[in-house]
């Protein structure tokens, strides 16, 4: 059985104490998101007029918010390695939209999405807020693509995307397409890029299965965010950040791809043990 096969989860309706639960998460999760999102536009109003595209403030109200969100989930958090400190590609494996929080309390990133997110009622809001780079996946658009990952990791930026371009049950990673890693070999990026592989898992809470925190297929968000915060106990998250790989050692976004990939595998196999 692949995840494909895997039938989606059906929550069992909360109780009174799992609604207390999601009371006492979720009040304070959204007071603590809105206001960082509200202090970060604010400072965006004298950082962008005098930075530009770089954004030396307001992404550690990012990561400090999303960390502070782990912290009132009661959702723990481990890293093993260190995020690169350079600009360059980050890639991961995709398992939830908790994806989101665990990586940008993690470091200092901005997300590549699909661009209908821009137009999602108040998340597109927040994502366009925290720099999130949005794309088509079509090829005609590639040249575009190229030319806002070099303007953006000219500004410093480090650009996280998902290769698979989809979740999973969190059983295993899916193979990695390709089309993203074109940006790093065009003439201006190919010598001076890097892409740093990070493998993520989830560890559920007692007595749940193992795709508690997982998000995939037709899933909807809020019972799946409900489930969540009504956990009586909640697990883990845990990341691990490989050695970054040079662009210029390789001969093309495949084999670049590839290579991402299987230390993306290897990590997550390694975290189950």
């Amino acid at each position: 059985m692949t995840w494909r096969d895997a039938p989606e989860p059906e929550f069992a309706p909360l109780r009174f104490a799992g609604w207390l639960r999601v009371a006492a998460r979720g009040v304070p999760l959204v007071i603590l998101v809105l206001g960082g999102f509200a202090l970060l536009m604010l400072l965006r109003l004298f950082e962008r007029p005098i930075f530009g595209a770089h954004r030396p403030v307001t992404p550690h109200i990012t990561r400090v918010v999303f960390r502070a969100a782990l912290w009132v989930m009661g959702i723990r958090f481990e890293v093993t390695g260190a995020p690169m400190r350079h600009p360059g590609g980050v890639v991961c494996n995709h398992t939830s939209w908790l994806d989101i929080f665990a990586l940008n309390a993690a470091q200092q990133v901005y997300f590549v999405s699909k661009d209908a997110v821009a137009g999602w009622p108040g998340i597109g809001l927040m994502a366009r807020g925290v720099g999130t780079v949005f794309i088509r996946r079509r090829a005609r658009d590639a040249g575009a693509q190229k030319t806002t990952f070099e303007t953006r990791l000219q500004a410093g930026h480090k650009l996280l995307f998902f290769p698979e371009g989809t979740s999973s049950d969190g059983r295993q990673v899916l193979p990695f397409k390709s089309t993203l890693f074109a940006a790093f070999f065009s003439d201006d990026l190919r010598a001076i890029s890097s892409v740093q592989p990070v493998s993520l898992r989830y560890f559920a809470p007692p007595h749940e299965p193992s795709h508690f925190y997982c998000w995939w297929g037709d899933m909807e968000f809020a019972p799946h965010l409900l489930q969540v915060l009504a956990a009586p106990r909640q697990g883990r998250i845990a990341l691990t950040f490989h050695a970054a790989f040079q662009v210029a050692e390789f001969t093309d976004r495949k084999t670049l791809s590839a290579a991402c990939e299987d230390a993306v595998r290897s990590g997550f196999t390694a975290l189950a043990q």
